[in-house]
């Protein structure tokens, strides 16, 4: 069975500007952000009511909002609210605000043929290390639901662009599902239904690139493999989770059919040229800046190395990281802000934007680190070779271009 596949997919027949919102991982610390969308979004179907933004993951009351989250989809279902398309595919172009065209097919993947641990040698792989304590208050929300909406973004290493290709030279003969504006300055969006001769033409060639996939980086002793989650990688451990935690509880049935097995997500093209790397930066908070600045310099820093802007209430300074301490920048630093708090007072964000960060970290006991982004091609060798990146290594455009929740699968 294909690790990526075709869905059973569900699409909203509402206005979709107010129902479409960003991943749920976003703006965790903008809340003025996520105010602005239930304003916006009112008492309008949404996929607002469907989430639970991490800025409010530890509310004293997320127990009542996930409980709201839950009868809210089954509200929807009973209203009929979704159309359905089994078995398909979707098409998908995204244009950001710089003009440039993302391009995506949605469908679903195989949770048996994904395995986010270190090591993994599974079709589907982590790019990032898993922080295991952050799925289990993500399971809470996803078991009980029935609607999955999905926010993870799969990565194909195709040079060729054989897979999506042949899509945006047809795609003007497809069924055109949807075509709109995205919020919050999100840019603009249009989806195109596969019709059934495409999507046989579409499994053949996405078959064609797995079996290949054996036969790439043979320089590298690590083993190949097809498929990067390239954002979202939380989201789609939780959705593993649920499902080994639901076999688990009934070892004596046969769930490979179950609609759990299955999560949906939107695959791209790693060499896309409108699919930009973008770093995560981080602030540390409750912190005492200028003794943290001094233990980085004592412990990571050289006279040439990787550059890092370094942001206080006072200033910015740069340090450069001894590469021979890593082979990436977000790796050294990474490595030693988890060695650092241990033992100091300080709680870490990850950051998308220069003007975020330089804005959080220029309060009293607050430091920003602005690092410099990832080369694209560094990606699956570096999995490859290593297990996963380090955590938060990069973002896949910035926080207005993460995915929008939009279209729905039935889980349970």
């Amino acid at each position: 069975m294909s690790a990526f596949q075709r869905a059973d997919i569900l699409i909203p027949k509402t206005d979709l500007e107010t129902w479409a919102v960003v991943a749920c991982d976003q703006y965790t610390s903008e809340p003025e952000y996520w105010a602005r969308v239930e304003q916006r979004t009112g008492d309008q179907p949404s996929a607002y009511r469907l989430i639970l933004p991490e800025a409010q993951l530890n509310a004293p009351d997320v127990d009542s909002k996930i409980e709201a989250i839950h009868t809210q989809m089954d509200r929807y279902l009973q209203q009929g609210l979704f159309e359905a398309f089994p078995q398909s595919y979707v098409y998908v172009e995204r244009t950001m605000g710089s003009g440039a065209v993302r391009r995506g097919i949605i469908g679903c993947v195989d949770l048996e043929q994904y395995d986010y641990r270190p090591g993994s040698e599974s079709e589907i792989r982590a790019t990032e290390g898993t922080v295991l304590e952050r799925i289990p208050p993500r399971m809470q929300v996803r078991q009980g639901a029935r609607l999955e909406l999905p926010h993870v973004l799969l990565l194909c290493d195709d040079e060729e662009d054989a897979i999506l290709k042949p899509l945006q030279e047809k795609k003007e003969t497809f069924r055109c599902l949807y075509d709109f504006d995205l919020m919050e300055q999100g840019g603009h969006i249009r989806g195109w239904l596969i019709p059934p001769e495409e999507a046989d033409a579409l499994d053949e060639r996405l078959k064609a690139y797995c079996d290949s996939a054996p036969g790439r980086y043979q320089d590298l002793s690590g083993s190949p493999f097809a498929y990067a989650v390239g954002d979202g990688n939380h989201s789609l451990a939780t959705a593993k989770a649920c499902y080994e935690a639901l076999k688990a509880a009934h070892p004596d049935e046969d769930l490979r059919a179950h609609p759990a097995r299955w999560a949906l997500v939107e695959l791209e093209n790693l060499h896309d040229p409108a699919l930009e790397f973008e770093p995560i930066h981080r602030v540390v908070t409750g912190t005492q800046p200028e003794q943290m600045l001094d233990a980085l310099e004592k412990k990571c820093g050289a006279a040439e190395g990787f550059a890092v802007t370094c942001i206080t209430a006072g200033g910015e300074r740069t340090i450069c990281l001894n590469p021979k301490l890593g082979e990436l920048a977000v790796g050294i630093l990474q490595e030693f802000l988890d060695d650092y708090l241990k033992d100091h007072p300080g709680s870490v964000d990850y950051i998308h934007g220069d003007d975020v960060t330089r804005r959080l970290a220029s309060v009293p006991e607050a430091i920003g680190f602005l690092l410099p982004p990832m080369e694209k091609r560094q990606l699956f060798r570096g999995v490859i070779a290593g297990g996963v990146l380090p955590r938060k290594t990069f973002s896949m455009g910035s926080a207005n271009e993460k995915r929008f929740y939009l279209e729905g699968r039935e889980i349970l």
